[in-house]
């Protein structure tokens, strides 16, 4: 059995994660705690454990994984003290996703506390960064936005299927459960109920996490805000190279992704959020529009969004099946 612990653990992805450990026949829940060195007063009770412990480094260290569910800012520091004492780490935060540390002070108004560490995390899209996951010591876990349109894109964009001179338009939906637990005004439910917004236009922190990945800033990216609570679709307009069409793309996307257990390629029909809820899958679609392209998938923002590719990622870090707890 392999010792993991979760940091962080009273939010929304803490408890995800809680339930996952709970059912991995491999994996045993070792410590769940918060960030801070006391006790939260009014920590909810959890599935496997009510009593939510202050952050305690020597319990981490008896651990071989340790989840961080902190927020940005708050986990570069606890990363360098959980490496030392000998842990592997999957972090949650975006505080290793970006491999630029002026573009992290820009985006997230901090100076980054650990840039040493930049150059050895690793970004952990599962299925397109699997075998240096399983080198690793420390995982960046992306940012649900970035892996609902990441997905579908990477394999397009590395084969030259797109053309590189047409902006690419990715439109996002979420559930509020992305924005996290803390109450604020957008997201309680007064402001959510019979209600639809866009929000953060052209400036929302994902975006460079998406143009760093992709290799390009030839991106749009505009995220909304649904009335549920959990659950993402991304509608992506792209504009083929030559001589390719939604079929073509269609195939490359099902001859890529065809023995991944998490990724599924639609022949025909739409991606929907509540196919997915609960689960680590991303479903994807295809449809021509004109000269246009249209890429839909679906996923859900806790699961393959967050806690479930975070699973996924330890998996590959304890040397276990990368399936293991998630089907």
């Amino acid at each position: 059995m392999q010792k993991v612990t979760i940091v962080g653990a009273s939010g929304y992805t803490g408890r995800e994660l809680t339930n996952l450990v709970d059912r991995h026949p491999q994996m045993q829940l070792h410590g769940l705690m918060t960030a801070r060195k006391h006790v939260v007063p009014d920590a909810p009770a959890l599935p496997v454990d009510p009593q939510i412990q202050p952050l305690d480094l020597g319990v981490v260290g008896q651990c071989d994984g340790v989840f961080l569910c902190t927020p940005h800012g708050a986990s570069a520091e606890l990363v360098v003290e959980c490496l030392e004492v000998g842990c592997k780490v999957v972090d949650l935060s975006a505080d290793f996703r970006l491999h630029d540390p002026g573009v992290y002070a820009s985006v997230y108004g901090l100076q980054h506390q650990a840039p040493d560490l930049l150059s050895e995390s690793v970004y952990g899209l599962t299925e397109h960064k699997r075998q240096a996951v399983a080198a690793a010591r420390l995982i960046a876990n992306p940012g649900c936005y970035p892996t609902s349109i990441l997905l579908p894109l990477l394999p397009l964009s590395e084969n030259d299927l797109l053309d590189q001179t047409t902006t690419i338009l990715a439109d996002s939906k979420s559930g509020v459960s992305g924005a996290g637990k803390s109450p604020k005004d957008r997201t309680v439910y007064g402001a959510v109920a019979e209600n639809f917004l866009a929000y953060a236009v052209g400036s929302h922190r994902h975006t460079p996490e998406i143009h760093q990945e992709l290799g390009t800033n030839n991106l749009v990216f505009v995220p909304h805000l649904l009335p549920m609570f959990r659950g993402m679709l991304s509608t992506i307009y792209v504009k083929p190279s030559g001589g390719q069409d939604a079929d073509s793309l269609r195939a490359r996307l099902r001859e890529h992704y065809a023995n991944e257990p998490f990724i599924q390629v639609f022949d025909r029909g739409q991606p929907e959020t509540d196919r997915v809820a609960g689960s680590n899958q991303c479903h994807i679609a295809v449809a021509q529009a004109g000269d246009t392209v249209v890429l839909t998938s679906a996923i859900d923002n806790l699961g393959k969004g967050a806690a479930g590719q975070a699973m996924q990622n330890m998996n590959l870090l304890l040397g276990l099946e990368e399936t293991q707890g998630l089907l």
